[in-house]
């Protein structure tokens, strides 16, 4: 069963990519004091994630700001292929993490299997809202949608 709402965020060591550098952070430390919605995609570059989930974000992102909400996405890749999904998408201003060992995405209890696509797990894709370390809100997408976890429904929520 996938964490809850109410629930603490995990916490947890995440290696983060910010402002362009990897670097290593507590979760603690980084969701302390914070409003964030943190979106969790199968991964980079991947062709939902690439081509509609991340750009729907990056469109919205100075309404998400304004109302006082930071963006992360989180994928089940190494920090070097998060590090240039970054670059090559332009999204600088959108914190990423790199799960590359699944660990995060197991201890929040959303992974996938994707071996059906030679992907082996993965994380679901989903958009919480996390107000200083605690869930405030979580949507889980079912397989293969891009509905309830894309930037202008979560958008709407907040």
């Amino acid at each position: 069963m996938p964490i809850s709402v109410n629930s603490n965020f995990p916490t947890t060591q995440l290696t983060l990519i910010k402002d362009g550098e990897i670097s290593q952070a507590s979760s603690d430390e980084f969701f302390k004091n914070k409003n964030i919605i943190l979106v969790g995609v199968p991964g980079a570059f991947t062709p939902t994630c690439h081509a509609s989930h991340l750009p729907g974000y990056m469109d919205n992102l100075d309404a998400f700001n304004n109302k006082g909400w930071d963006v992360v996405f989180v994928a089940v890749n190494d920090p070097f292929v998060m590090q240039e999904w970054s670059k090559a998408s332009s999204a600088q201003n959108i914190n990423m993490i790199a799960d590359g060992n699944c660990d995060l995405t197991n201890q929040l209890d959303l992974k996938m299997d994707g071996s059906g696509f030679g992907l082996g797990n993965r994380c679901m894709r989903f958009a919480m809202h996390i107000k200083n370390c605690v869930i405030s809100s979580l949507d889980v997408e079912e397989g293969g949608a891009l509905d309830i976890s894309a930037a202008e429904t979560q958008l709407a929520k907040i």
